[in-house]
């Protein structure tokens, strides 16, 4: 039976991403050779832990709602040991909401719901704050040398569908997926996706119907998005390939085809130079260019997700100096005026060297995004600190055809701190992440293009306990 964790509110609080940490599902401390039974293969295997506790608020501009909410919740995690090189996973969580705003409840002055608190919960049932539970995990994996290959629902990160962990749970996918590690130098990893579960909900879908789950936006000529379940897709196929060219150059080439609806292509390098004091010199370049597959989804223009004949393009840079303490960065991301980028927010977050947590720039075309970051980790004391600036340049909110969500221009300001606690307390981290965001466009007076948007600050605090 699942435990439950519960902290008392702390301060105002929290955080960025999260991170679910995948390496410690790695099967640390299993004999990595077969068992002798399928017994012995579920006795020696391992059992893992996951207490989360997560307060956060959302300050709006005067007169527009301000929100709160704070989650409780916990998992188990338990992979079997090798048998004839398979092994069966399994792994739950629950949440528990423990004070909360009325998340259900719309701004009396622009309509619009919650947009950040609810998804620490169940988006599809913002009154549910006892029954939020999933099974977010259920495989049967073969490992082969350095490879394997897993089918079930499993938790994936790639630049496309990912984690996305900066609430609660992640999102979660069902399909085949397989990583090949037998080449030197070289990653291949490659699958068939066919259910998602996204974050911030405890239910499973077909490829098709978790396009739309989230809020829509509108259509290029500015009418209401009407594809939430109405987009036929049999699933994603997603191929990618990381490798090392020389001790200076890595390059990475990921393309995700979703039947039926679109296909997106990635292209990035990344270049390191070590320089002198054990510091590096790094840059990397990004390219991302989307194609409408057939209608996009449905024949149905007005209920498509990805507008017949349409396309994308966006293209990014990054240079970084880091050493054992000090990481500095400046980034750039532009999306041509040719098209919406577009990646359903269900299936994870925007892969920009310009990102910032509790903002996307998906949905956009004709974007400029500037981001300045400083990371210093303090040497020996378990801190870790990130102080974030991004200008993001946007069209303008009545250009329908380039801005999906009504979006304004906006500067953001994020200030992150985590520490790893040791000793008696080992195996807890808590992470303080605070966030501004300030408009810098026309509203035309519509609040709907102000609230949960610009003009607003967020604290979020958050402990994980894992073990």
């Amino acid at each position: 039976m699942l435990l439950f964790f519960q902290i008392p509110s702390l301060v105002l609080a929290q955080h960025q991403e999260v991170s679910e940490r995948p390496e410690i599902y790695k099967g640390k401390g299993m004999d990595s050779t077969d068992s002798k039974s399928l017994l012995a293969a579920f006795k020696n295997g391992l059992m893992q832990g996951h207490f989360r506790y997560f307060n956060m608020n959302t300050l709006n501009e005067k007169e527009l709602s301000d929100y709160y909410a704070n989650a409780a919740g916990g998992g188990l995690r338990f992979e079997s040991a090798k048998f004839h090189s398979l092994q069966f996973g399994i792994s739950g969580f629950y949440i528990f909401n423990i004070a909360s705003s009325d998340l259900g409840i719309p701004d009396p002055k622009s309509g619009q719901y919650n947009r950040y608190e609810i998804a620490l919960f169940d988006i599809e049932d913002p009154f549910n704050k006892k029954d939020i539970d999933r099974l977010e995990e259920l495989y049967l994996k073969y490992s082969y040398k350095k490879s394997s290959l897993i089918l079930g629902r499993q938790l994936l990160n790639t630049p496309f569908i990912n984690l996305q962990d900066g609430r609660m749970r992640p999102t979660g996918v069902e399909g085949l997926w397989t990583e090949i590690n037998e080449i030197k130098g070289t990653k291949i990893e490659a699958g068939w996706i066919y259910s998602i579960s996204p974050r911030g909900t405890t239910k499973w879908y077909n490829a098709g119907e978790s396009i739309g789950v989230y809020s829509a936006g509108l259509n290029p000529d500015g009418t209401p998005s009407l594809y939430s379940g109405q987009i036929h897709s049999k699933g994603l196929a997603l191929l990618g390939l990381n490798t090392r060219i020389n001790k200076w150059l890595k390059i990475q080439g990921w393309n995700m085809l979703t039947e039926n609806v679109f296909n997106t292509a990635m292209l990035q390098t990344d270049f390191s130079f070590p320089l002198k004091k054990n510091s590096i010199l790094m840059a990397s370049a990004q390219l991302i260019k989307q194609d409408a597959v057939n209608d996009g989804g449905n024949i149905d223009q007005s209920e498509t997700y990805f507008t017949k004949g349409a396309n994308s393009l966006s293209f990014g840079a990054r240079i970084a100096w880091k050493d054992k303490s000090w990481e500095t960065s400046l980034n750039y991301n532009r999306i041509t005026a040719q098209g919406r980028y577009l990646v359903p927010r269900e299936w994870g977050r925007d892969p920009f060297f310009t990102f910032l947590p509790r903002e996307r720039n998906e949905g956009l075309g004709d974007v400029d995004a500037i981001m300045a970051k400083v990371n210093y980790n303090f040497p020996k004391s378990g801190f870790k600190t990130s102080v974030a600036a991004g200008y993001y340049h946007l069209p303008d909110t009545k250009n329908f055809a380039l801005n999906k969500y009504g979006m304004p221009s906006y500067t953001q300001i994020n200030t992150d701190i985590r520490y790893t606690f040791t000793n008696t307390l080992k195996g807890l981290e808590a992470q303080f992440l605070f966030v501004a965001k300030l408009n810098n466009g026309e509203t035309y007076g519509n609040s709907r293009q102000i609230i949960n948007k610009v003009n607003m600050v967020q604290s979020n605090f958050v402990l994980n306990f894992h073990f």
